[in-house]
């Protein structure tokens, strides 16, 4: 996978960075599935310590049907980043379409016990035109 990321965005100097691949390999068009993977690198900017304790996603497929997804912790784990520190994990995403969108944000915790919400940027997902 090419690790050029495509999206970012900060909030309160948290930067969530995004790259995302069409995996052509693990899509089946011709039954309605396509997958693509996204490598995540979350950087703590911030002078806090903080812990990721849940995600939120908002998943929108090519007609514009909506899945939310929330979850604890990311890939199984909720990470500490002290500052200048870094997280990195790779997922997938199937839909039953050739395009669609991802968004979301992740909730941290500050060492006070204070949450912190940071956005996930958006990314469109849109597998490659095929000859027909």
């Amino acid at each position: 996978m090419k690790e050029l990321f495509q999206h970012a965005a900060t909030t309160e100097g948290v930067t969530v960075r995004v790259a995302v691949n069409f995996l052509p390999e693990q899509s089946q068009p011709d039954v309605g599935k396509w997958f693509w993977v996204y490598h995540i690198r979350i950087e703590n900017g911030s002078h806090e310590t903080l812990q990721l304790r849940t995600r939120h996603w908002r998943i929108t497929d090519g007609r514009c049907m909506v899945n939310h997804v929330d979850g604890e912790g990311v890939v199984g784990e909720q990470p500490v980043l002290r500052p200048g520190e870094s997280h990195d994990y790779v997922s997938g995403c199937p839909l039953a379409t050739p395009h669609g969108s991802m968004e979301g944000f992740y909730t941290f915790v500050c060492d006070d016990g204070t949450p912190l919400e940071v956005r996930i940027p958006f990314f469109p997902l849109a597998a490659p035109a095929t000859a027909n």
